[in-house]
């Protein structure tokens, strides 16, 4: 059985119902709590039970943050980053209220713990929280724009699975165009489902391919041990 709790607010999982209702009723014994029933939202995520599995997404949450920053009716684009945006480009003036920018970059790293398809964006939008410039939050608000039109996709958490661990991992070899350090890339699946995930610029500049290639393929093995 796992708990997931959150101040007030638990969850609980297993594959005994008996053990479930047992834990329930103990624990409401001891203190006023309502039972909900099945979990169908927990802290901003949606649970769907499918044929497959399980399947989290955070389609009203999108919906929420889509509103909040004025971008409800926004276009929908098809990709979440230009393949030619400068990060680094000076050219834009700088934000006079960098809060805003800040708190949409918040509002999408919550959001990329079910969304695999906006983390490496979200990590480059997240370099720039200090001084961020007028170009900048046209990329966030890019990255907003695909969600408008993705928000029914999601985490999918098959049912059926073996205990096979695959790993996937890459690098972008000095990609950043002032440092020249690489960007690395992974995932990890057990079976079919995605458990762990992750895109970060390395500390230190690769000499080669080869060798930002293998650090990356070292950060994706210490994760998954």
């Amino acid at each position: 059985m796992i708990l997931l709790i959150y101040v007030d607010d638990i969850a609980v999982f297993g594959s005994s119902k008996s053990l479930i209702g047992q834990f329930i009723f103990s624990i409401r014994s001891e203190f006023s709590m309502k039972d909900l029933g099945p979990l169908h939202y927990f802290l901003g995520v949606e649970l769907v039970s499918n044929s497959d599995g399980l399947l989290l997404l955070q389609q009203k949450y999108i919906n929420d943050i889509l509103l909040r920053f004025d971008l409800a009716n926004s276009k929908h684009v098809s990709t979440p980053l230009h393949s030619k945006q400068d990060w680094h480009s000076t050219s834009s003036s700088l934000l006079s209220d960098p809060s805003i920018y800040r708190q949409m970059v918040g509002c999408l790293q919550y959001l990329a713990f079910t969304r695999l398809d906006i983390h490496f964006a979200v990590n480059l939008a997240s370099q720039f929280l200090h001084q961020p410039r007028q170009s900048h939050l046209q990329a966030v608000k890019c990255i907003y724009r695909y969600l408008k039109g993705t928000s029914h996709l999601g985490l999918q958490l098959h049912r059926k699975s073996s205990h096979v661990l695959t790993i996937y991992s890459n690098s972008d070899w000095a990609g950043c165009t002032a440092t020249r350090r690489s960007t690395i890339g992974f995932c990890i699946l057990l079976e079919d489902n995605l458990i762990s995930w992750a895109a970060k610029k390395q500390p230190t500049v690769a000499r080669s391919n080869i060798e930002a290639e293998y650090r990356a393929l070292v950060v994706a093995a210490a994760e998954a041990t």
